[in-house]
């Protein structure tokens, strides 16, 4: 039973009674009170709240729950909101932590590069000393070679290599008539090689030491000789 339906038939029960009595009291002579008179206006509102239509009940009941639910809609839209907010602020504060972890590591390599780059560019660059090796009057293949292992670094000597091979076969004497380069590296005009040594003629050492002098200052290392060679077939 509705809220309304309880109070309308409370009102008519107590309109009944009332009714009762004053039949009772017309009945024994006796005169009616002065709120008898409010009984027809008691009975009026008695009808209107005990005889509101069942359809309209359903009507109030659905128009309450509408309002409870749309309160619940509007709490949890609330809700909702706050949550998204909360996880919006935390994605945005791991993404902010991510990318500083990403600039750190981008400066890290860029740091690693550059030192490598400079401990390369060293190595080229460093010219060992000749006077290690004992002055002959004659050298091997195999002694030219172990001289130009100890004086190129050791990444650049296969491209150091490579050239010798094809300027000179490792031969410190060979000698072009038609140029006049010479040496290892057919240095042209050989006396350039004087740079490195007075004894640039007969001393492998001075040659490797002119040779990589030159393949640094030219084309920044002997693998960068090495791939000039290759498209011009000299350097």
């Amino acid at each position: 039973m509705s809220r309304i339906s309880v109070r309308g038939f409370a009102v008519a029960s107590a309109t009944a009674v009332t009714t009762v009595g004053a039949v009772v009291g017309v009945a024994s002579g006796s005169t009616p009170a002065a709120d008898d008179n409010n009984f027809e206006a008691t009975a009026a509102d008695t009808t209107l709240l005990a005889d509101i239509p069942a359809g309209q009940q359903a009507q109030v009941q659905t128009a309450s729950l509408t309002q409870q639910a749309d309160a619940q809609a509007s709490a949890a839209d609330a809700a909702a909101k706050k949550s998204a907010e909360e996880t919006a602020r935390v994605q945005a504060a791991k993404d902010a932590k991510s990318k500083k972890q990403a600039a750190e590591d981008r400066l890290e390599r860029e740091r690693e590069a550059k030192k490598k780059e400079a401990q390369e560019r060293a190595s080229r660059s460093e010219v060992r000393s000749t006077a290690s090796f004992a002055v002959q009057s004659s050298y091997t293949v195999a002694e030219v070679q172990a001289m130009a292992r100890q004086i190129v670094p050791a990444d650049q000597f296969q491209c150091f290599s490579n050239i010798v091979n094809h300027e000179s076969s490792w031969n410190y004497r060979a000698s072009n008539p038609g140029s006049g380069a010479y040496g290892l590296v057919q240095a042209l005009p050989g006396s350039k090689m004087a740079s490195a040594g007075a004894d640039w003629m007969t001393n492998p050492a001075t040659q490797i030491k002119w040779g990589l002098s030159y393949m640094n200052g030219r084309y920044q290392s002997p693998c960068g000789a090495w791939s000039f060679w290759q498209a011009n077939h000299w350097y």
